[in-house]
């Protein structure tokens, strides 16, 4: 007769705490003291924005993806990782992972990099208590990207990298800086980000969705709309009213054929020519999702918005990007085939 649910679940549980004995106490972002293993091998990362800091991080100590990673974007990660299987999610849109399945996978260690509050923070106790795993909450908002890495870096035990990944970031926070103080606030650009097919999704200011857009001294327009998870859905006749100027978009539908749509055509940005494809592989430069890979998106988003004070070679620096924090090296033609053309 097979064992009920909660007994199985224990049982898993105990026998993964046979498997990993504590070693030694960590402090996350959300405060919570987590006994982990003295060497960390296997993660899981809970949901996408986890799975592309473990990624930059440390790739050796991944043991699945979120979701598989598709043909094109295989050759902007190391081999080693390509042909990882896809366990699902536990946190976000869609959490496909149960925790038998979890358990099975035998990870030394759950990580999280997002939110952090009090819903995430319970699921975080929950599922650490049911599976007997460690579960790590990292803060995940974009100003915090070197501590994050740094805080990672120690917990997995590559606390060099950490520091180099760290740096890198923090260097690219500066640049942003000295660009925006030969910028004034009223020089510019008002964004929409238009997510989808139709444009249509965005993220309402002070989202982790589109908070590199404010960090880049940009507005985002949509001001005072909430929902869970910061993004919201909007009308064609309120992006109007918000007269973006600028246009940045995920979805390369949406940008070959904003410019035929009539409900668009009175957005300034349109109007002007101004809608921009962000580049989106591996991961997105904008979002989808919004992790470390943000970095790279924050580069083009300074050459885009503000082309005569950004320095340097856009190609070389996103090729300088992927080589620390992806660990390939992509080709001219490579980098020419992102979307949005990164390299143009």
């Amino acid at each position: 007769m097979p064992l009920p649910r909660r007994l199985l679940l224990a049982a898993l549980a105990l026998l993964a705490l046979c498997a990993s004995a504590p070693a030694r106490s960590v402090t996350d972002s959300a405060g919570r003291t987590v006994e982990v293993p003295d060497r960390v091998a296997r993660v899981f990362a809970a949901g996408p924005p986890a799975s592309a800091l473990l990624y930059a991080l440390a790739p050796e100590d991944m043991i699945g993806w979120n979701r598989a990673p598709r043909p094109a974007e295989l050759p902007f990660l190391v081999p080693a990782v390509r042909g990882l299987p896809e366990l699902g999610r536990l946190t976000g849109r869609g959490d496909t992972l149960n925790l038998e399945t979890l358990i099975a996978a035998r990870p030394d260690l759950i990580l999280d990099y997002g939110t952090v509050d009090d819903t995430y923070r319970s699921l975080a106790d929950r599922v650490q208590a049911q599976t007997g795993i460690p579960y790590v909450l990292i803060d995940g908002r974009f100003g915090n990207a070197p501590a994050a890495l740094r805080l990672l870096g120690g917990i997995l035990g590559v606390p060099a990298r950490g520091e180099a990944l760290a740096a890198s970031a923090e260097a690219t926070f500066a640049e942003v800086d000295r660009v925006l103080a030969a910028v004034p606030e009223a020089k510019r650009p008002r964004v929409y980000l238009a997510r989808g097919p139709e444009g249509l999704e965005t993220g309402s200011r002070g989202s982790i969705n589109t908070e590199i857009i404010e960090r880049a001294g940009a507005t985002n327009v949509v001001e005072g709309l909430r929902e869970k998870g910061g993004l919201v859905h909007v009308s064609p006749e309120q992006v109007i009213a918000w007269a973006p100027d600028t246009v940045i978009t995920l979805d390369r539908a949406f940008r070959d054929g904003v410019e035929a749509q009539p409900a668009w055509a009175p957005v300034p940005a349109v109007a002007r020519g101004r809608v921009f494809l962000a580049p989106g592989l591996p991961f997105g430069f904008i979002d989808a999702p919004p992790s470390i890979n943000r970095l790279v998106g924050l580069t083009w988003l300074l050459h885009t918005l503000y082309p005569a004070e950004a320095r340097g070679d856009l190609g070389a620096q996103v090729r300088d990007f992927f080589r620390l924090f992806y660990q390939v090296d992509p080709s001219d033609a490579e980098l020419d085939a992102l979307p949005g053309g990164a390299a143009k």
